[in-house]
C-alpha cells in the first residue's frame, strides 16, 4: 500500500512538473489529475488530495474535490441560509428576552409572534409563555410612592474634602459616586422598581385641550415596589473645576451622554461621574430595575444655564452654540426615557413670590431653558417651597400646565392626585442627610453600607 501510495506521487508530481508555466490553475491541475488517474489507477481520494495541495485548497471542499461541484455547491448554500436563519431566530429571541428583561412583556410576545422563522421554534413558544404567565402575575399596587431626589455626585473625593472653603459645602450638599452606586444596588436589591411619575396618573382629554387627571392603578410585577427619582436644578452653577466633580455634561464619541470632570493631573475625563451616566450604566447591567423604559426627573432653573452650559445672549459669547448642545443633550435624555421639570428661572421660594413674580419667573424659564428642552408638565419646587394650592398662583401653574407638582418632605412619602393635578413630595438624598439623618431612609435602604469612608 505504501508502494503504491508513493508511486502515485511520483507519478501526480510528474503531471505537475510537466505543466506550462503559468498556467498551473485549477483547471490544468484537475485535467492533469485525471490523465494520472486514468493511466496509473491511484485512488481518487489520493488524486484528490495531491491536486488540492497542489492549488492550496487542502480540506476546503469535501473530500478534498480539487473544485466545488454543484451537489457541494447546494449543501453550502443551503447550509449558509439555514445558519443565517438561525442567527436571525438567535438575534429575535434575544432582543424579546431583553424587551421583557425591561417588563415589555406584550412587546416581546408580539415580537416573536410576528416573525415567521419562529413559527416552529419550540423556544419561542417556551418564551411566549413565560412571557404571558409574567403578564398574568402582575398585580396592583397599593403601598407608598417612594421619591428619591438626587444633588450632583463627587466622582474625586481627595480634590472634593480638600480642606478648601468648597470642602464642607460639597460634604454637606453632594454624595459620591460610590454613595450613590451603592443606593442603586441596594434599592434593586429591596425590589424597588423605577417608574415614571407621569405612570402614577390617568389623563383623560376632553378634545379641547382640557386634561382631567385621575390616580392610575398602577400594576406591577409582583413583589416590586415603585420609585421615582429626580435630579436637582442640574446646571453645575455651584461646583468648581478641578474639585473632584462632574462640571457639565457632554454628548461622547460613541453619541451617549456622559459627564465631564477634571482629575488631580488637569486632565479632562469624560464618563459615568455623575447621576445620569452612572445609572445608565447601572440599568445597562440591571434591565429590570427600570419598569417599561422609566428613568427620571431632571430639574431645571434657567438663570444659571443648563448641564453646565450659559445660554443667554448676556452671559455668554457663544450662548448660542450652548443653547444647541443643551437641545442635543436634552433630546438624547429624552431619547433614554428621562423626563424635565421647571425649577423656575430664578431657582428661588416660590411660595414667597407674589402672583406677578411667580407668572414672570415662569414665563421666563418658558422662553430661555423651556424653549430648548421641549414641553413641560412638571414643576419641582425649589427648597419644597409650594404655593397655596387654593390660591391664584395655583391656579396659574396648572393652568400653564404645570399638573405634576413636587414639594418636599425629607423623611415621608405624599402623593395625592385630584382633577387638576397630581401633588407628591420628594425625599433629598445629600451628605447632610446620610451622615445625621440615616433613619430617614431606614425603610428604603441602610445608609450605613453605603456611607464613604472618607466623610
Amino acid at each position: 500500500m505504501r508502494a503504491e501510495k508513493a508511486e502515485c506521487i511520483i507519478m501526480i508530481y510528474e503531471g505537475r512538473k510537466n505543466m506550462p508555466e503559468g498556467k498551473r490553475g485549477a483547471v490544468a491541475a484537475l485535467l492533469a489529475g485525471i490523465m494520472i488517474l486514468g493511466a496509473s489507477g491511484c485512488s481518487r481520494s489520493m488524486i484528490n488530495y495531491q491536486i488540492a495541495e497542489s492549488i492550496g485548497t487542502v480540506g476546503e471542499y469535501e473530500n478534498n474535490e480539487p473544485v466545488e461541484t454543484p451537489k457541494m455547491q447546494a449543501e453550502r448554500e443551503l447550509a449558509e441560509q439555514e445558519e443565517a436563519l438561525e442567527q436571525e431566530r438567535t438575534e429575535i429571541l434575544e432582543q424579546a428576552d431583553l424587551l421583557a428583561a425591561g417588563y415589555w412583556y406584550e412587546e416581546a410576545i408580539a415580537l416573536l409572534e410576528g416573525t415567521d422563522s419562529l413559527a416552529e421554534d419550540e423556544r419561542a413558544a417556551e418564551a411566549v409563555e413565560e412571557y404571558q404567565s409574567a403578564i398574568n402575575s402582575l398585580e396592583e399596587y397599593e403601598g407608598e410612592v417612594v421619591h428619591l431626589n438626587f444633588p450632583n455626585l463627587i466622582a474625586d473625593t481627595s480634590l472634593a474634602f480638600d480642606g478648601d472653603s468648597y470642602a464642607q459645602t460639597y460634604s454637606q450638599n453632594l454624595i459620591t459616586i460610590s454613595e450613590f452606586e451603592g443606593i442603586l444596588s441596594q434599592l434593586y436589591e429591596n425590589n424597588y422598581i423605577l417608574v415614571d411619575i407621569h405612570d402614577l396618573a390617568e389623563e383623560t382629554d376632553d378634545g379641547f385641550g382640557d386634561i382631567t387627571l385621575t390616580e392610575a392603578a398602577l400594576t406591577l410585577p409582583e413583589g416590586k415596589k415603585p420609585l421615582v427619582i429626580s435630579v436637582e436644578n442640574l446646571n453645575y452653577a455651584s461646583v468648581r473645576v478641578g474639585d473632584g466633580v462632574a462640571t457639565k455634561l457632554v454628548i461622547d464619541a460613541e453619541g451617549e451622554v456622559a459627564a465631564v470632570y477634571t482629575d488631580a493631573d488637569g486632565v479632562t475625563q469624560t464618563g459615568a461621574y455623575d447621576v445620569i451616566p452612572v445609572l445608565e450604566d447601572f440599568l445597562e447591567e440591571n434591565p429590570g430595575f427600570s419598569y417599561r423604559g422609566a428613568r427620571g426627573i431632571i430639574g431645571l432653573s434657567g438663570k444659571n444655564g443648563a448641564f453646565g452650559y450659559e445660554i443667554e445672549e448676556d452671559s455668554a459669547t457663544d450662548w448660542e452654540s450652548n443653547a444647541d448642545t443643551v437641545t442635543q443633550i436634552a433630546g438624547k435624555l429624552r431619547e433614554y426615557g428621562w423626563t424635565f421639570a421647571s425649577e423656575g428661572y430664578s431657582y428661588s421660594y416660590m411660595a414667597d413670590m407674589t402672583y406677578d413674580e411667580l407668572t414672570e419667573d415662569i414665563e421666563q424659564w418658558e422662553s430661555t431653558i423651556g424653549s430648548l428642552i421641549g414641553d413641560c408638565d412638571t414643576l419641582i419646587f425649589p427648597y419644597g417651597s409650594e404655593v397655596d394650592y387654593t390660591s391664584e398662583k395655583s391656579v396659574y401653574l396648572t393652568g400653564a400646565g404645570y399638573r405634576y407638582l413636587i414639594g418636599l418632605w425629607a423623611s415621608e412619602n405624599y402623593l395625592a392626585v385630584n382633577q387638576t393635578y397630581l401633588r407628591q413630595t420628594r425625599r433629598a438624598v445629600t451628605g447632610y442627610i446620610l451622615e445625621n439623618y440615616s433613619e430617614y431612609f431606614s425603610s428604603v435602604f441602610n445608609v450605613s453600607e453605603i456611607i464613604d469612608a472618607v466623610r
